[in-house]
């Protein structure tokens, strides 16, 4: 939840006038629970939506994540009735995403093409052999953390977040 990856997501999300809820998943920080192998945080990620939906009803779900948080937004999101999603560097190789269980809303893709925590060849060929691959854009030079390019993940987030997309 305060990783400067994730904040700058949420402050992404704020600048395209939406809003940003981060929590910690199970067993993180001070939150009860163990690590559940992406399972259990997929149920922590849904049950933090149902309660984004009751405080602020009506209001349309986008949904964000980074890394290990990127994969599990993508299995929440296709349970969640969300709107949009942005996932940053999505672990796909370490949380299993099934391919009949995939958003059905607009999504991008931010991978930095000098990561080496996940592998942006094997994000790109997951990507590819989507039915319906989502948005990709590869920052040059960003390593997992966007070290020095942070600013540029959020402009990208943003501009795409701002862009009218056809909604599921």
């Amino acid at each position: 939840m305060t990783n400067k990856v994730a904040h700058m997501l949420a402050k992404s999300f704020n600048d395209a006038g939406a809003i940003a809820v981060r929590f910690n998943y199970r067993g993180v920080g001070m939150s009860e629970g163990h690590y559940d192998e992406g399972n259990g945080e997929t149920a922590d990620a849904l049950a933090v939506l149902e309660w984004t939906r009751h405080e602020w009803p009506g209001t349309a779900l986008w949904l964000g994540g980074f890394s290990f948080g990127g994969a599990v937004a993508i299995r929440a999101a296709h349970s969640g009735d969300v709107r949009r999603l942005v996932t940053v560097a999505p672990a796909v190789d370490r949380v299993p995403v099934a391919t009949m269980a995939l958003p059905r809303c607009p999504w991008l893709i931010v991978q930095g093409d000098l990561d080496d925590v996940v592998d942006p060849r094997q994000v790109e060929r997951w990507r590819a052999a989507l039915p319906s691959p989502p948005e990709l854009v590869v920052l040059p030079g960003a390593e997992h953390f966007f070290h020095g390019k942070l600013t540029e993940l959020r402009r990208v987030v943003v501009e795409w977040l701002r862009r009218p997309h056809a909604e599921a």
